[in-house]
């Protein structure tokens, strides 16, 4: 039994072991299986983590190498605003841009400067490698806690190195991207630059609010001084804008809000004397100065206007078209460059001469006697623009686009398209007097009658009735330089009508004029300048338009395009372009003497007196629009040609300080004389050179043909006198106007064979073809018509008579002061011609006839008293004695010998004579005198025998005859 159980107990127990042997087996499987498990995963996690870490690494490493180049000039290369220089090359504006900058060196800034900002946004900045670790560190630690408590907002921790790469190299975009190649480049650009010269690019290129990049341009935005001159609490003020820059900017600007820029300026002084930067006394003395708000702020506006606003966008404008022209940029290319590439453009603006014409304009009303107002933007009107050009050059000299405070990029009323106004009769030198001459259809004594329109001429531009100022007051017969110095209406339209509204369109546009659809054909538009000047299409034009057109009389013919700029350098002192102004001939250098010789007249004549200034020669003419709302003057010297505008923004009539209408001589040649002094100023006198192809000739004033004996006898006054004309255009026919005609002296009636000898007398008259059906005032002068037939009585009281029966106290045709009589209203006055309608001068378009527009063109009405009259002159070469309209010469008067400068033809009583002929265009070349009938009708009771009147027609431009 017992060795039963004894191997019972042996067979248990090798089922044990055999059981723990199989078990021991079974784990040993697991346990190998376990840990090929984890070994797997082990190698997983490697393998992910490898596969991670190079991932990442070439993610990295292929964001380094698609990084932006680094170089010194990638990071010094800061945009700059273009900058403008004045004549004398000094510095007057920048192209305005979002940003200003102005780079300086570190030494140009303070140290206390330079300390707060390395003290507020990076302490270690001498002491890291381009990345602060240590503030890393602590801003993911803030930035986490922040998190946690739902806090908004991550803290920074670029230094000044990184914000010098993020500012001058890469974007602000917030990305990973972005921030892996700001630390790299970051450490690269450590190895390759100081701290100073890291520091310097950026204090030039840090945002401090406003528009302001840099703490250059900070310190003129905020305080209106330099860098280098900021005190302890600026500078603190200045570093604490980098957080925020445009609240920061808000806040100071803004004086309910100052409390925000307080804590941050204050915030910048705890960290100056945290870091020993600053002491205790230099903290207390800058936080009080904050506190009592003495920082010291004089803030510029961030979109102001530029220094010499009415300058400056002129040549920009010039500049973009010359810039796209040569190199072919877009607009868009064109705005890069000039407000980031530091272009320096040398302009032609005299600053003296700018400040001066401005001054002159502001204060208008102390020169001239004008009303003014305000209007509802609170613009001071009238406003008023000049222009001054040097034409020789081409250099414009000055610009004023207006006159009294204006906001910037304010309507230029100078020389911009956007403002073109009727210039009124400142268009008949340009588009009636040049091309007659230029084109030799007339010469500057070429007769023409001042007189209504035929009925023929008035047909041919529908019906149109135009007058002179003074309604109803035609002078008769006058010439070409009379009627351009006194602004004859009547002249200007029959010149116009003569060298045909085609060719006077093409003068005016070779001056420079706009022309739209409907005033090209209007001779309203070019023989009196009253354009059409639509709101949807301005024509018209404006003073730099004008000054460039006159400038051409005193530059022999030749208008050179005005520019604004002479040559742009960039920023490594290269000259990227040139401006050299293009040069036309327009005229021919005879025609351009003439006209300058004949634009003397209004200025030392007439009304445009106050142009003149010194002995400096002046020429020029004004200009006056319908209803007076606008005033011009154009005019030049041998040195610089200018132009003056006067008006209103929105067209309105403009009235003196008493309510009276103004003059454009008194008013907008005034101005100009004041500014031109200035331009003037140590210049010495000249004359323009004569041209060789002008002569001088003895001609009538009356007739503008040569002389016969009985032009010197006019009953005025000898009406000879020495003209200047272009070789081969001196008249060959002489004189048909004055006549000899006996009359008996005491009827004035043409004597006839009845006549008693002792009453017969023959007198020089002018002889009319025509009978007006107005009054013209030297209708007095003209040739009898009526025979007499010896049926007269003799006065009653003959105790005066002398031996020829004839009362020597009464004159006939003048008074004892050799002034004419006007005649009596009942004998003279035509009540077909005394309707409103006559004073209609505004003609058709497309010869339709004028609505309800009644005024004429004005200028300076004639002042009847101011009208010198032609002195005695003693009769030489057959009766001729001459009168020289003083031609320019060599400045000595050289150019007509031994002679007196005095209008052709002038009486006191404003009457000017004119050459007339046959009706047919053909002039008669004998001595025309009136003979009486062979045999006289005996059997008229009348007085005398009246010759059949011939046809009424006014004289206009066909009748001309041009010798």
């Amino acid at each position: 039994m017992s060795n039963n159980n004894s191997s019972n107990s042996s067979n248990l127990n090798n089922e044990d072991k055999n059981s723990e042997t199989i078990q021991n087996n079974i784990n040993n499987k697991s346990s190998k299986k376990t840990k090929k498990i984890i070994t797997t995963f082990l190698i997983f996690l490697l393998a992910i983590f490898l596969i991670g870490a190079i991932t990442v690494f070439g993610f990295t490493f292929a964001i380094i190498k698609t990084s932006p180049p680094l170089t010194i000039e990638a990071v010094t290369d800061l945009d700059q605003a273009s900058q403008l220089f004045d004549a004398d090359g000094e510095f007057m504006d920048e192209v305005l841009k979002a940003e200003k900058r102005y780079v300086i060196s570190l030494d140009e800034m303070p140290l206390q400067l330079r300390n707060a900002f390395i003290a507020i946004e990076d302490e270690r900045f001498y002491q890291h490698s381009g990345i602060d670790i240590q503030r890393i560190i602590s801003a993911v630690i803030t930035d986490i806690k922040k998190i946690l408590n739902k806090q908004s907002g991550l803290h920074g921790a670029s230094t000044l190195t990184q914000q010098v790469i993020k500012n001058n190299i890469l974007t602000n975009e917030v990305s990973v991207v972005r921030k892996i190649r700001e630390i790299y480049l970051a450490l690269e650009l450590e190895k390759q630059m100081s701290k100073d010269q890291i520091l310097e690019i950026y204090l030039n290129t840090i945002f401090v609010g406003g528009n302001a990049y840099g703490v250059e341009a900070g310190a003129l935005q905020y305080f209106s001084k330099n860098a280098k001159d900021l005190t302890l609490a600026q500078s603190a003020f200045l570093a604490g804008s980098t957080q925020h820059p445009t609240k920061y900017y808000s806040s100071a600007v803004n004086s309910e809000d100052s409390q925000f820029y307080k804590n941050r300026a204050i915030t910048v002084l705890n960290k100056m004397l945290e870091l020993g930067y600053i002491g205790q006394e230099d903290y207390n003395k800058a936080v009080e100065e904050i506190n009592t708000d003495k920082i010291g702020f004089d803030i510029k506006k961030v979109n102001d206007s530029y220094n010499y606003e009415w300058f400056a966008r002129p040549v920009v404008e010039e500049l973009t078209k010359d810039l796209k022209e040569v190199y072919g940029y877009t607009d868009e290319e064109v705005k890069l460059h000039l407000r980031n590439d530091g272009l320096k453009i040398y302009t032609t603006m005299d600053k003296s001469l700018q400040d001066h014409a401005q001054y002159v304009l502001d204060n208008a009303t102390s020169y001239i006697n004008l009303a003014e107002w305000t209007d509802e933007n609170g613009i001071i009107q009238p406003q008023m623009s000049a222009v001054v050009i040097d034409f020789k050059t081409g250099h414009t000299k000055a610009i004023i686009g207006g006159r009294g405070d204006q906001d910037a990029n304010s309507y230029n009323r100078a020389a911009s398209d956007k403002f073109l106004r009727s210039i009124g009769s400142t268009t008949k030198p340009l588009t009636a007097y040049t091309p007659l001459i230029d084109l030799k259809l007339g010469h500057a004594g070429t007769g023409v009658e001042d007189s209504p329109l035929s009925k023929e001429l008035s047909s041919k531009y529908g019906g149109w009735n135009p007058t002179n100022e003074v309604k109803n007051n035609f002078i008769g017969y006058t010439n070409v330089r009379y009627s351009l110095e006194r602004s004859i209406n009547l002249s200007a339209i029959k010149i116009v009508d003569k060298v045909g509204t085609k060719n006077a369109l093409e003068y005016g546009q070779k001056f420079g004029l706009h022309y739209n659809e409907n005033s090209k054909d209007s001779i309203a538009t070019l023989a009196l300048g009253q354009f059409n000047n639509d709101p949807n299409n301005l024509d018209g034009g404006n003073p730099l338009i004008l000054a460039s057109a006159f400038s051409v009389f005193a530059n022999g013919g030749i208008l050179t395009e005005p520019i604004t700029y002479t040559h742009v350098v960039d920023k490594n002192g290269k000259v990227i372009l040139e401006n050299k102004p293009e040069k036309t001939q327009v005229v021919s250098p005879e025609t351009a003497y003439i006209m300058y010789d004949l634009l003397k007249g209004p200025v030392e004549r007439y009304s445009s007196r106050p142009a003149k200034f010194g002995d400096i020669p002046v020429v020029g003419k004004t200009g006056t629009t319908e209803n007076i709302k606008d005033l011009w003057f154009a005019g030049t010297t041998p040195y610089m040609a200018a132009a003056i505008w006067i008006g209103a923004d929105k067209p309105t009539e403009l009235t003196d300080k008493y309510g009276k209408k103004p003059f454009s001589g008194s008013t907008a040649s005034a101005l100009f004389g004041k500014i031109m002094e200035k331009a003037h100023e140590s210049l010495p006198p000249v004359e323009i050179p004569r041209p060789e192809n002008i002569v001088s000739a003895n001609i009538c004033s009356v007739s503008g043909l040569l002389t016969t004996q009985y032009c010197a006898s006019d009953p005025r006054g000898s009406k000879v006198y020495t003209e200047l004309f272009i070789k081969g255009t001196v008249p060959t026919h002489t004189c048909d106007v004055h006549v000899p005609v006996t009359i008996n002296s005491l009827t004035g009636a043409i004597a006839t064979a009845n006549t008693p000898e002792y009453l017969k007398e023959t007198r020089v008259f002018l002889n009319r073809k025509y009978t007006p059906s107005v009054y013209l005032s030297d209708q007095k002068y003209v040739a009898p018509k009526v025979y007499d037939n010896g049926s007269y009585e003799l006065p009653d009281n003959d105790d005066n008579l002398n031996q020829d029966g004839v009362d020597p106290d009464e004159e006939w045709f003048e008074d004892e002061n050799n002034t004419p009589t006007t005649p009596d209203d009942s004998n003279t006055s035509n009540p077909d011609n005394s309707d409103a309608s006559d004073n209609n001068t505004i003609p058709p378009i497309d010869n339709k006839p004028p609505i309800n527009d009644t005024e004429t063109d004005i200028d300076d009405p004639p002042l009847i008293e101011d009208i010198p009259i032609l002195p005695d002159f003693e009769n030489s070469n057959n009766g001729s004695s001459t009168i020289t309209p003083s031609p320019p010469g060599d400045g000595n008067g050289s150019g007509s010998n031994n002679s007196t400068e005095v209008p052709p033809n002038n009486d006191n009583n404003n009457e000017n004579t004119d050459n007339t002929n046959n009706g047919n265009g053909n002039t008669n070349n004998n001595e025309t005198t009136i003979q009486p009938p062979s045999t006289p009708d005996n059997n008229d009771t009348s007085n005398g025998t009246e010759i059949d009147n011939v046809e009424n027609e006014s004289l206009d431009s066909a009748d001309f005859d041009f010798g």
